[in-house]
């Protein structure tokens, strides 16, 4: 027998050493025979020959670490198996991050990761701890990775606001917006100036007016479920004769 078929026989072994023909017969213990069975043959099908016990486990560990590939590739051809390629390590590395999404480097962390690793490395620190630290010290980060980018998009999202704010004030065509302090939108769509309040039900009443000015009665336009479905209004409006209705 091959391989597969001795792990099959194996299992068929196993299971009909039961005593009890009630136990070999009940529909639910056949279940898990036939998972265990179908389990073992996609392991023993895969194709990724060389990374099967240890290595995968390694590997799969290391993901996030940024321990440099030839150390990583040394370390891993000390382990059972057939010798490992560095097209081995990358393209099994890609397979683990693209197809099966088990982790994946954060570019943010590499130097950090880097002189911790180099540092374990000198004092003698066998590679399994050393990924055990960087594991451990990765997922430490992202609380202060996550803070940082929040922040950062905020930022950017403030800088475009005011970006937009000054081309409206000065009398450029842009986008809704809301000006600082305001609970209305405005937008300018060639030349003319368009605002938008909010309804309790989450619905906007749409005015025509003439400048930027909370303050303006404007001439309403009509009520719309979001701003859009005001968008296509506008998109007409701001090309009809004036006064528009």
């Amino acid at each position: 027998m091959d391989q597969r078929s001795s792990a099959v026989h194996r299992l068929l072994a196993e299971y009909v050493r039961s005593p009890s023909l009630r136990h070999i017969r009940d529909p639910r213990s056949l279940t898990k025979l036939a998972l265990e069975i179908v389990t073992q043959l996609d392991h023993d099908g895969s194709v990724w020959r060389k990374w099967k016990g240890a290595r995968d486990t390694v590997l799969s560990s290391a993901l996030d670490c940024w321990i440099p590939n030839d150390d990583l590739l040394e370390f891993l051809n000390s382990l059972p198996g057939q010798p490992l390629t560095m097209t081995d390590l990358e393209q099994r590395m890609r397979h683990l991050i693209e197809v099966e999404y088990i982790a994946s480097p954060e570019p943010e962390l590499q130097a950090e990761c880097l002189d911790i690793y180099h540092s374990e490395k000198s004092a003698g620190t066998e590679m399994p701890a050393i990924i055990g630290k960087l594991s451990n010290y990765a997922a430490s980060q992202w609380p202060r990775l996550h803070d940082a980018r929040r922040m950062a998009k905020e930022k950017r999202q403030d800088e475009a606001r005011l970006a937009r704010e000054r081309r409206l004030l000065s009398y450029g065509d842009c986008p809704w917006t809301q000006i600082k302090g305001s609970k209305f939108f405005y937008c300018r769509k060639n030349g003319r100036v368009f605002q938008l309040k909010p309804n309790s039900d989450k619905s906007w009443n749409m005015y025509r007016v003439t400048a930027v000015d909370d303050n303006e009665a404007g001439e309403m336009i009509g009520r719309y479920r979001s701003r859009a479905d005001a968008n296509k209004v506008v998109a007409k409006a701001a090309y009809e004769p004036e006064p528009w209705r």
